[in-house]
Parts: C-alpha cells; sequence; structure tokens
C-alpha cells in the first residue's frame, strides 16, 4: 500500500556511493575533514549512529552548507531519536539535495515536541512538511488541536478516499474517542460506520478501552481475549486484567490530544512502512518521531528496539528497550527484548543478570520465569534453568496446551544434565499437550536413537516429524541416523543425502552421511564427508572420533569402542 511514497523518500536517507558525489576537490579532502567523512560512512554503513552523527557534524563544521553532509548528521541524531540536536543541524536554512526532506522533518518533529501545531501546519503548506505519508493526516490532527472537529473529520475522510484509508479511518475512530464521543468512535473502529479496519494491537486497546467507557466491560474483556489468544501480548494481557479488576472505568487515556494523536500516526505509519519489507530507514525515523513528540509513546520504543535488533545493532537496541520506564505496561516486555539485545551482542553474563532482576521483581509472572530459564539454557546453565522452568511451571495451569513449550525446554535441560527419567517425562508430558509436535517427537525419537533403545517408537516419532517439517534438514538428519542404527543402511543413505542438501555446513550431519556410506560400501564417499565435516569446525570430541574413522575407518572405531554403535 504504501511502497510508492516509500520511494519517494528513501533517497533521502542514503549515502552517496562516493566523495566525489558529493563534489569534494582534492583541496577540500586535504584540509582535515576527509578522516572524518570516511570515518563517519563506515560508522553509518555499519548502523553505528551515535559515530556517524559525531564524525558528520565534525566533517560539517569544515564545510558548513554541505546538504549531504547536513542530511546525514541529521538522520543520525534523528535515528537516535535525538530530535532537538537534529533541529539544530538543520537550522533555519533549507538546504538542497538529500539534506533538505530531512531537515523539514526534524523541525517539523521537534515543534511538535513543543507542542507548535501553528508552525507544523505552517511548513506542511509550505511544502516543507514530514512526508507524503504524514502530512495529510497531520492536518487533521492539527485541526482537531484547534477545536475545529468538524474540519478534522472533513480532512480524515478526504484522506481516506486514497491508499491510506485504513490509517485514516483508524485515526478518525481514535479522534471520536478523544472528544468523548465513544459511541461514534466504536462504531468506526468495529468497521459499522465505514467498513473494517486494521485489528492492530493499539486499535483493540484502544477499542476495549473504549467498550470499557460505554460500560461493556464483558465486550471489552472478550475482544482481548480473542486478540490475545493469537497473539499473547503483554501489554495487553495487563490491561486486560486491570479492566476484569476494575469495578468502574478510570479516565480513558489512549490518545486524548492532538500530540498524542500525532504520536500515534508517526508510530501507525512506521509500522506500515515496516511491513513493506524494505530498508528499516523510514521506519526507525518515525518511530523514533513518535517518541519525540509523545515522551509516553512507549510503543514507538519497543520498535525502534526491534528494527535496531533485526539491523544487528544489540547495543542501540538494549539502550532503547532501557528506555521504557518502569511501570509502564511494556516494561516487562522492553526488559526480555533487553536481556536478548543483550546476550545477541555476546555478553551472556549481563543477559542473565537482566533477566534474574527482573525474575526476582515478578516472581508472579511465569513469562517471565520461563524467559530467565531459557536465556540459562542458552548460556548451557541448565542446572538453574531447571529451577527457573519449574517455578514457571506452578504459576500456570499445566493442563492447558500452552504449557507444553515449558515441559519441553525442561526436558532438554534435564538431558542436558544426564537426568534421563524426568527428562523423559517432561517429553512425554509436551506431546501429550501437542500432539504431533514435531520438535518434540524429533528431539525424544533422536534421544531414543542415541541410547539404542526403543528404537522403533524413535522411527516412527522421527517418521512423522519429517512428515510436519519435511524441508528441516536436522529432523531429516534423524531419520537417516534412526534407520542406520537400525542396520537399514540402504534406507538410510536418502534421507540422509537429502539431510545434507538442507544444511550441507553442518559437521554432526555431514558426519552421519558419512557413516551412512560406509556401511554401505561407499568408502571413498564417507572419507569426503568426513573431511567435509572437518571443515566446518565440529566439536573437539567430534573431531577426534571423525580423525580416527579417517585413519583406520568406522569399523575399527565402532569395535575399540565395544562393537556397540551401528545397530540396535
Amino acid at each position: 500500500m504504501l511502497t510508492r511514497f516509500t520511494r519517494s523518500f528513501a533517497f533521502a536517507c542514503a549515502l552517496l556511493p562516493a566523495t566525489v558525489s558529493m563534489g569534494f576537490s582534492q583541496s577540500d579532502l586535504g584540509r582535515g575533514f576527509a578522516g572524518a567523512y570516511l570515518a563517519a560512512r563506515t560508522a553509518s554503513v555499519d548502523g553505528d549512529h551515535r559515530n556517524a552523527a559525531a564524525f558528520f557534524e565534525r566533517a560539517l563544521a569544515a564545510d558548513p552548507g554541505n546538504g549531504f553532509l547536513i542530511g546525514n548528521a541529521i538522520f543520525s541524531r534523528a535515528a537516535l531519536g535525538e530530535w532537538r540536536r537534529a533541529a539544530e543541524i538543520a537550522g533555519d536554512s533549507t538546504p538542497e539535495g538529500p539534506g533538505r526532506e530531512l531537515a523539514n522533518l526534524a523541525r517539523m518533529v521537534d515543534g511538535l515536541s513543543n507542542g507548535d501545531l501553528v508552525g507544523a501546519r505552517a511548513a506542511i503548506e509550505a511544502g516543507n512538511g514530514a512526508g507524503p505519508f504524514i502530512d495529510d493526516l497531520a492536518l487533521a490532527w492539527i485541526a482537531f488541536g484547534d477545536g475545529n472537529m468538524s474540519a478534522a473529520v472533513a480532512q480524515f475522510e478526504e484522506v481516506a478516499q486514497g491508499a491510506l484509508a485504513d490509517i485514516a479511518y483508524t485515526h478518525l475512530g481514535f479522534a471520536r474517542a478523544a472528544v468523548g464521543d465513544f459511541e461514534g468512535a466504536e462504531a468506526i473502529l468495529s468497521g459499522e460506520t465505514y467498513g473494517r479496519v486494521s485489528m492492530t494491537d493499539r486499535t483493540v486497546r484502544a477499542r476495549a478501552l473504549i467498550l470499557h467507557q460505554l460500560d461493556q466491560r464483558d465486550a471489552a474483556l472478550e475482544l482481548l481475549s480473542s486478540f490475545l489468544r493469537a497473539i499473547p501480548d503483554p501489554s495487553l494481557l495487563a490491561l486486560r486484567d486491570r479492566i476484569a479488576q476494575s469495578d468502574a472505568p478510570g479516565p480513558y487515556d489512549f490518545v486524548t490530544t492532538a500530540q498524542e494523536g500525532l504520536a500515534e500516526l508517526f508510530y501507525n505509519v512506521s509500522r506500515a512502512v515496516g511491513q513493506d519489507g524494505g530498508s528499516n530507514t523510514l521506519p526507525l525515523l518515525y518511530a523514533q518521531a513518535a517518541r519525540g513528540i509523545d515522551p509516553n509513546h512507549s510503543a514507538s520504543l519497543m520498535y525502534a528496539g526491534s528494527l535496531f535488533d533485526d539491523e544487528q545493532r544489540y547495543d542501540l537496541a538494549a539502550e532503547t528497550y532501557a528506555q521504557v520506564p518502569e511501570g509502564d505496561d511494556l516494561y516487562v516486555e522492553a526488559q526480555l527484548g533487553r536481556a536478548n539485545s543483550v546476550f545477541d551482542s555476546g555478553d551472556q553474563d549481563a543477559a542473565v543478570a537482566v533477566m534474574a532482576d527482573l525474575a526476582q521483581a515478578r516472581p508472579d509472572l511465569s513469562s517471565v520465569q520461563a524467559a530467565l530459564g531459557d536465556m540459562l539454557r542458552r548460556s548451557d546453565q541448565c542446572a538453574p534453568a531447571i529451577d527457573a522452568y519449574t517455578d514457571a511451571l506452578n504459576l500456570i495451569d499445566t493442563t492447558q496446551e500452552s504449557a507444553w513449550f515449558v515441559f519441553y525446554t525442561r526436558a532438554i535441560c534435564y538431558e542436558r544434565v544426564d537426568d534421563w527419567p524426568p527428562a523423559e517425562a517432561d517429553f512425554r508430558r509436551a506431546l501429550e499437550l501437542n500432539q504431533g509436535q514435531p520438535g518434540v517427537l524429533n528431539y525424544l525419537g533422536y534421544s531414543l536413537v542415541e541410547q539404542r533403545r526403543n528404537l522403533d517408537e524413535a522411527l516412527d516419532m522421527i517418521e512423522r516429524a519429517v512428515a510436519a517439517r519435511p524441508d528441516s534438514g536436522y529432523i531429516t538428519d534423524s531419520l537417516g541416523w534412526v534407520l542406520y542404527r537400525l542396520g537399514r543402511f540402504d534406507e538410510a543413505v536418502e534421507p540422509m543425502e537429502r539431510a545434507v542438501a538442507l544444511e550441507p555446513n553442518d559437521p554432526i550431519i555431514n558426519d552421519h552421511l558419512g557413516d551412512v556410506y560406509w556401511m554401505v560400501g561407499r568408502y571413498r564417499e564417507a572419507e569426503f564427508q568426513w573431511h567435509r565435516a572437518l571443515s566446518f569446525e565440529p566439536e573437539d570430541v567430534d573431531a577426534e572420533r571423525i580423525r580416527q574413522k579417517l585413519e583406520v575407518g568406522l569399523y575399527d572405531v565402532l569395535e575399540a569402542e565395544g562393537g556397540v554403535g551401528a545397530t540396535q
């Protein structure tokens, strides 16, 4: 829906391919800012917006007025949510080239953060607004802020005749609720007035609050529960609990001012543009703009954090999640995001510490205890992970299907600490709750294969897992391996070859294929696969065993191991 608009703005945030594109002369490059510019380019390409901002500003000091440098300096500050500084860089000038659109955006966001609706209208009418996604709908909220609701309605309805119909009608519903017309708002958001509007987490939140204002608490709870069955959004869970426990609705507080409406507009457009699957540049700018206009708009922080995660800027993601204040409905989710970003940055101990603090602060939340278990498991700390998973299970109804995953992950930890009886019990309990779950079938079946027991049952489990996920190389490997254990070597060749095709760089799968080839007399191909497995750097114990097979052959290795391993 928004792709054609994206292309018209995205160039404003793109780095030019070489210094010559900026019109620099050789003497320019010798005046001391070439190093700053090159450092800025490198940082910007890497998504290191903080260093990019510092270096672009240093280069700009040596070449004031350069539109390219102005645009990139503004972008770097805006990407960090530093709109005041971005507006200062933009100044009162209107640079040519790619700096122009970014300067307009920075000035508008900075003005709106101070409630300057008059300046925003003047900028839009002069063609210097925030861009084609925002400007027409922003005029509707500005009219709302002026107290002219009829003009706001007319503007929303006019925009709804084009590509932004869904957002326009949604925001008209928000505006109706903001003036206390909850009946009109519900009629719009339910689809009764203009037809269906998208049921996002934000629309559901607004509708639930509106229904509560209309003394329709049961309808509000059913709406939330219906959405949560598909998407277990933590902030909506918290809202549902508050509505369920309240005797009467409190003040409506979703979007109540033009400033909040404009922030929500930037956020909604950010999400819509992000769904087009293109660059994260514009979604990030608009998400940060929403937070700049409304400091309480935590949903935009969460989205900006996820965009940084997508770009593998885990440091910026963690910093962004950390800005969600304690007590906010999104605080727990933000801390989970922060912990995962810290973990992905490579600091596992710090990530576990974040999760441990959150689990201690919220011992009542099973999701937090389970997430702590996941973090410990990922850190190879399975013994304490078992305790965390047990705490999570003690907080939930373990007869519900949703409990299967905690049983499954706890089973994995029991297996890894070599405590098989409770591991098998948890695996089987997970299958009782979620029959046919391919991950559980594969893990339990493969474990039985490695223990050389119940191989017929293991084969049945793995065949069912393969049928459910035929494109999984790891599950297909399990099928080949159980056939190998059963001594059905000829039958094992095809699934093992298919597993290698699906996961060509996995050392264990290549090693397994080598074993299968050896058992069907394809010795040279077996040795090739073992060499290939070594090239993918398996763990030391596996690498040593592969070298032994290359030296003396698989038969001698199996004999040295006691003659166990080829078949049942």
